[in-house]
């Protein structure tokens, strides 16, 4: 009798497996929601940001933080693609491109570890200096040889950032 009781308390692997099921779909669930709203990630593709962010690398990025300061890595959405590009003048600041200095913010110029070239104006470009308007960011990118970036574009709008990039994932090779 006793160990018909005990059968009866046991769950049966069927119930294991549903329980477990449930558990995997709970935590599905959540990640969706996590990097829907709050993160989200996309594979860079090009060179313009080597040799910070290369070709195939992913990039997670945090959705809600767009207050941006200079130096800060931000995704970008333009004419229906991703890219990521270096935040260098925020609301206010004046910034130059000039074959003299370089670049220059506020009239101040620019020493930039890891930018392995002199940062040129785009023939045909935005017209220096200009200075960057409210909720809006001025964006460069590390290659500058051939980056498509706010020398070509100008200013672009906070709200045309998906957000600030928190990691990089190095994905060469896989």
């Amino acid at each position: 009798m006793a160990a018909q009781a005990e059968a009866k308390k046991r769950p049966s692997l069927l119930s294991d497996l549903l329980f477990l099921l449930m558990k995997i779909g709970l935590i599905l669930v959540f990640l969706v929601v996590i990097f829907t709203f709050f993160f989200g990630i996309t594979q860079v593709s090009g060179n313009a940001m080597s040799p910070a962010v290369k070709d195939g690398d992913l990039v997670i990025y945090y959705r809600l933080d767009r207050d941006y300061a200079a130096d800060d890595l931000a995704v970008i959405s333009r004419k229906g693609s991703l890219s990521v590009r270096r935040v260098v003048g925020i609301a206010g600041d004046k910034v130059d491109i000039n074959s003299q200095n370089g670049l220059e913010i506020n009239g101040y110029p620019q020493q930039e570890d890891n930018i392995y070239t002199k940062t040129l104006p785009v023939v045909g470009g935005a017209k220096f200096p200009l200075t960057v308007g409210e909720n809006s960011v001025f964006v460069l990118g590390d290659n500058r040889p051939y980056a498509k970036d706010s020398r070509t574009y100008g200013t672009v709008s906070v709200g045309d950032t998906r957000g600030k990039v928190l990691a990089v994932i190095r994905r060469r090779n896989l």
